[in-house]
């Protein structure tokens, strides 16, 4: 067929984009522990700016790599059931949410204990703003792929607002990400930020793994070939699904 062997490779590379992404997220979370660890003194749960440490851990851990990750399962599991993938798919979300919640609380108990306004700045506006949207997505995903009652139409339509919002949901959160990390070294190194110190080098660079994964996330998202085809068994039970929601009989195209 016209056109197979170039799908064939750009399908042969998939796996290597997917090996690229996780070095990248890993890389990018153990670039933040050992900054946070080895330059800002490492971490508690005390009110002092250890505590604070907690904070970009959680969110490039949860808002960046697991929700790179959650992104991405479509991709790698191709051949699963389309439930089982969903499944995971809002597993991986929920674990990143949770990831969030817990370096919120880290940032407004620093806050709190030290006596410093919340929210004045712009990257914590971003931050809030990412985390709320980013649980109203979850919580629609959840009323319209795995929860009873919405019908094929409605699913249809929202799909697509759904996977726009992710992924842009997902460049926000790197871009606030990077918002942060500039912050942060304004605030601790900035006498010596413009020598070319090594944390401030390494922070640099923590932010150039971030949009590198981010890029790398995007561009296997956005390959069409790379979709998840439905089987022809899921067809089915998606057109069956759609016959009753809609209160059609499967025997009879005009219904009842």
């Amino acid at each position: 067929m016209e056109g197979t062997p170039l799908e064939g490779h750009s399908l042969g590379l998939l796996p290597w984009f997917m090996a690229a992404t996780q070095i990248l997220g890993l890389t990018a979370v153990i670039m933040t522990g050992v900054w946070l660890g080895h330059y800002e003194g490492g971490f508690a749960w005390d009110g002092s700016s250890l505590e604070l440490n907690v904070h970009p851990l959680c969110m490039v851990i949860g808002m960046i790599f697991l929700y790179g990750d959650a992104i991405l399962v479509y991709r790698v599991f191709k051949n699963e059931s389309k439930t089982t993938v969903k499944i995971l798919h809002a597993a991986i979300h929920l674990t990143a949410l949770v990831a969030a919640i817990v370096g919120l609380l880290a940032v407004f108990g620093y806050h709190a204990a030290q006596n410093i306004p919340n929210m004045y700045s712009l990257h914590s506006w971003c931050g809030l703003i990412t985390v709320i949207l980013f649980c109203t997505q979850w919580v629609m995903g959840l009323m319209f792929f795995l929860f009873p009652g919405s019908t094929y139409a409605l699913r249809a339509c929202y799909r697509p607002l759904h996977e726009y919002f992710g992924l842009g949901l997902f460049i926000l959160a790197i871009g606030t990400a990077l918002m942060g990390i500039t912050e942060k070294l304004l605030f601790s190194i900035r006498d010596t930020y413009s020598k070319f110190v090594p944390q401030g080098i390494l922070a640099n660079a923590l932010g150039l793994v971030l949009v590198s994964f981010g890029i790398t996330v995007g561009y296997i998202v956005t390959r069409s070939e790379w979709r998840r085809v439905t089987n022809p068994e899921e067809e089915a039970l998606s057109m069956h699904f759609k016959t009753l929601t809609e209160g059609d009989s499967p025997d009879s195209p005009q219904g009842q």
